[in-house]
């Protein structure tokens, strides 16, 4: 069999993941391509689209948080090592698909598993090596409300890069939920954002970070964690952190409003692109095409 083709969609809590997964099922349902879906999130509930392997069938988060007394973090990590012990769960089912499918995985939001977790990096060489062989292409999402605090935005960046260091896999980085935005940023200043241009911290708001005095315990020097959390230290910080990321200068983004069709192509484009999806396809002889143009117009 020759190679499998496939993506993983991470990204922070809240990014539109599974979102993003289903618009891109539909999408690909469409235009008459086949797709196996994947779920490890182990606290996902809600789908558009049942997924084809779901590891709840396994292991769930809510039974490890109560059987094990683990908060959320523990939990998810927990989940991921019992996977990795378990891996035929997911490995055997993947061995029945062909090269024509593209395998979405749809992943949880937590950090830890994207910036210095080894768990991911092991699950991705067995999905990539080995009789899988799946060319896999990473897409990081980072909510496109986080431009609005350059600070953030240029902290999602860095877990983006992050990413992108330990997984060593082809990725595309996406700013999702644009509608959420529209109008709310230049079209100018959009563009240093695409491109994360690091002059934007120079002229950044402040934070509006303040120190909360509380009663009953040792505060401490307030004043002087005011001063960090909102002065010159701060500032330093996210300059720091811009500087990083201009200097190995990996990260751009592409725009996705998950709603829009168009849009939704577009990505699936550059995912195409970076696991080299339609150079393994056989092109179609003419009575193909038209035997499919036929099944179309009985539609």
């Amino acid at each position: 069999m020759g190679s499998r083709y496939g993506t993983i969609v991470m990204g922070p809590a809240g990014a539109g993941k599974t979102t993003f997964c289903s618009a891109l099922i539909e999408h690909l349902k469409m235009n008459r391509r086949s797709c196996f879906y994947v779920n490890l999130d182990p606290a996902a509930e809600d789908f558009a689209y049942t997924p084809d392997i779901d590891i709840k069938d396994l292991i769930s988060l809510e039974d490890v948080m109560e059987e094990l007394h683990l908060g959320p973090n523990g939990g998810l990590i927990y989940c991921f090592e019992f996977l990795l012990e378990n891996l035929d769960f997911l490995t055997e089912p993947l061995e029945d698909v062909t090269e024509e499918y593209l395998i979405i995985i749809d992943m949880p939001g937590q950090i830890e598993l994207y910036s210095h977790v080894p768990i991911l990096p092991a699950l991705v060489k067995t999905l990539t090596r080995g009789s899988l062989n799946i060319s896999m292409c990473a897409a990081y999402l980072l909510e496109s409300s986080f431009i609005i605090d350059r600070s953030k935005f240029f902290s999602g960046t860095l877990s983006a890069m992050s990413a992108m260091l330990m997984l060593e896999l082809p990725h595309v980085n996406i700013l999702s939920k644009m509608d959420l935005v529209k109008g709310q940023v230049a079209r100018r200043d959009l563009k240093r954002f695409i491109d994360p241009d690091t002059s934007l911290l120079q002229d950044a708001p402040e934070s509006g970070l303040k120190y909360e005095y509380k009663d009953g315990v040792d505060n401490g020097d307030a004043d002087e964690k005011s001063t960090v959390l909102a002065g010159e230290t701060f500032a330093s910080l996210n300059r720091a952190v811009a500087q990083l990321i201009d200097e190995f200068s990996l990260v751009s983004f592409l725009k996705l409003d998950a709603q829009n069709e168009d849009s939704v192509g577009t990505i699936l484009s550059y995912i195409d692109d970076c696991i080299q999806f339609h150079e393994s396809q056989e092109p179609k002889e003419p009575n193909d095409q038209l035997d499919d143009m036929d099944v179309d117009g009985m539609g």
